[in-house]
């Protein structure tokens, strides 16, 4: 087999073993028995002339090579998913896809409440949601319409602002029981704090929007502001909540509300290429409409 002859199946199988680091794994993410997988392998490797996985009893290790493939393979797998969205469906007709991404907790906390309705009238609509903190590149049609914290520079897209994103501390009752709140930033080192993990992004944009409070307080760490999220509301300790969300939620209580706030810009984009697509159009008006009302 020449390498202009391998077809996506082989790279498919590829992405998905070197996500599960084993054949077993990998065949499960795709719903295809363990042979098959390992024989995708087996082509691919022949095709290419060379090794792309280390095999071992608690798995397959890949090799230099194979991590440096697996950008562009991964390119492959976006343009394979817009193909099919393209093929499935006509830019007239609001029966088919629609791809958002959204940050964790606007896709678990606002997005399900926002679209329910809607989506009980448009009955042939159906949405995928990419719940991520990442930035995807709507450019490449990662996705079909983006909201972001932070306003998009690139280019050629159709971006409004739909408000902003009021941010504070925030903890359970149980949690505070009968212990006297913190009363200042220095009598947090007093209590468990939950804060970033390891993402460098995640950590600076926190050092920036809270420079007095320091990684040296965080005694419980996520990168997940769903994991966080669930840790204040379990009681664990202080943690950045959205104000609107904490407000409706009365097992939370505010902490230094006087002292530690900030507010994010909320961004709506797509590709302005897409505004001529009804169904993609419709959702990006609704969203447009409605979000402000669930930010504030």
């Amino acid at each position: 087999m020449s390498e202009a002859a391998i077809g996506w199946e082989l790279w498919r199988s590829f992405l998905a073993v070197m996500n599960e680091r084993s054949l077993s794994g990998a065949a499960r993410s795709l719903s295809v028995s363990q042979p098959t997988i390992g024989r995708h392998v087996d082509q691919l490797e022949t095709a290419l002339g060379v090794r792309l996985f280390t095999r071992a009893q608690n798995g397959l290790t890949p090799t230099d090579l194979a991590i440096s493939l697996e950008p562009q393979a991964r390119s492959m797998a976006t343009a394979a998913e817009v193909l099919a969205r393209s093929v499935a469906q006509t830019a007239d007709s609001e029966a088919g896809i629609v791809r958002l991404s959204a940050t964790e907790i606007m896709s678990t906390e606002i997005l399900p409440a926002l679209l329910a309705p809607f989506l009980r009238q448009h009955e042939g609509l159906e949405i995928e949601v990419d719940a991520s903190n990442r930035n995807v590149d709507l450019l490449r049609r990662e996705a079909d319409i983006a909201i972001r914290m932070q306003r998009p520079e690139q280019g050629a897209l159709l971006a409004r602002r739909v408000g902003v994103v009021r941010l504070g501390l925030y903890a359970s009752r149980d949690y505070l029981g009968n212990r006297a709140p913190p009363g200042s930033i220095a009598e947090l080192a007093g209590h468990r704090v939950i804060g970033p993990d390891r993402d460098p992004l995640y950590r600076s944009r926190f050092a920036s929007e809270l420079p007095d409070i320091t990684p040296s307080l965080f005694s419980y760490r996520s990168d997940s502001h769903n994991a966080q999220l669930a840790a204040v509301r379990a009681g664990v300790g202080i943690g950045v909540s959205h104000k609107s969300m904490a407000e409706r939620d009365p097992s939370l209580v505010p902490v230094l509300a006087d002292t530690v706030h900030f507010e994010m810009e909320t961004w709506l984009s797509m590709h302005e290429d897409l505004r001529h697509n009804h169904r993609i159009k419709m959702v990006y008006d609704h969203l447009f409409a409605h979000l402000p009302s669930f930010l504030d």
